[in-house]
């Protein structure tokens, strides 16, 4: 999402990208929605697609058709596959569309329509709450994205589920937007509500953990049905820092446990943010 600003220059994103692929990751996620991202991809790595997986997310934004319907998933992915300059795309998401729309069944015909034309590897949904449970219900998608991390738990059980029939699922929002720094509380309203959330977690967990960073991405990583998780950023340091404390593992039971008792107490009645 980052890499997409307008405001970051060209050649930064471009260092940024390719510094990831250096770092060794493996899997680049974006979305229509997420500004220059697609075009950018496309643009600096394209010489290298052989290196990575690549993920996006449709539905929407399409001129001239209206959103959440067959045409627009359709030209979506067309338009995807262009600026992404790749003809196929490993794994398509349906972004965060409402249960009524899942339902109904028209988008998730065109997603597998264009999964049997071979413009797709594999069709999946990314979302949360009612929406994600419909999805995962449906038998039609071989892929989950869904928020996980110390303040939003609710989609692990899910997951879970998902993984032990071998489809692939993907954890977002991995740092909860870091509501352990300091700073008075964000004006986005899902990094609001965890930064709520965290002040409640931290008293119960009771425990003066120095580096939330380090424990938060190990824990999202490594959760029971996560296959992988994914963090945004344009700082080459973070990502550097980021495959790191990927690469230490997963976290000692008792700490995972702890985090986990944590959440149940305070937190499972919060529903999964969108």
């Amino acid at each position: 999402m980052q890499v997409g600003d307008p405001s970051l220059r060209e050649q930064d994103a471009a260092r940024v990208l390719n510094a990831a692929l250096d770092a060794g990751l493996t899997l680049i996620d974006t979305a229509r929605s997420y500004g220059l991202a697609e075009e950018r991809i496309g643009r600096h790595l394209a010489a290298r697609r052989d290196e990575f997986l690549l993920s996006t997310k449709v539905g929407y934004g399409v001129d001239g058709i209206a959103d959440w319907t067959y045409d627009c998933v359709i030209a979506g992915v067309d338009a995807a596959r262009e600026r992404l300059r790749t003809d196929v795309i490993d794994i398509v998401h349906l972004h965060s569309c409402g249960v009524d729309t899942l339902i109904e069944g028209e988008v998730t015909r065109a997603l597998l329509r264009a999964a049997e034309l071979g413009k797709l590897r594999v069709a999946a949904y990314s979302g949360d709450g009612e929406a994600l449970r419909c999805a995962a219900a449906d038998g039609s998608f071989r892929g989950l994205q869904v928020s996980v991390n110390l303040c939003d738990q609710q989609g692990l059980s899910v997951l879970e589920d998902f993984r032990s029939r071998g489809i692939g699922t993907i954890a977002k929002r991995p740092l909860a937007g870091r509501p352990w720094a300091p700073g008075s509380p964000p004006r986005d309203p899902v990094h609001r509500e965890y930064w709520r959330r965290f002040a409640e977690l931290r008293a119960a967990i009771a425990t003066q953990q120095a580096d939330w960073d380090a424990l938060a991405l190990r824990f999202a990583a490594y959760a029971p049905g996560v296959d992988c998780c994914i963090v945004g950023g344009t700082d080459i340091r973070h990502i550097l820092r980021n495959a790191q404390t990927a690469a230490a593992g997963p976290l000692p039971a008792p700490e995972y446990s702890a985090l986990r008792d944590a959440f149940l107490r305070v937190g499972s009645q919060w529903p999964g943010q969108v």
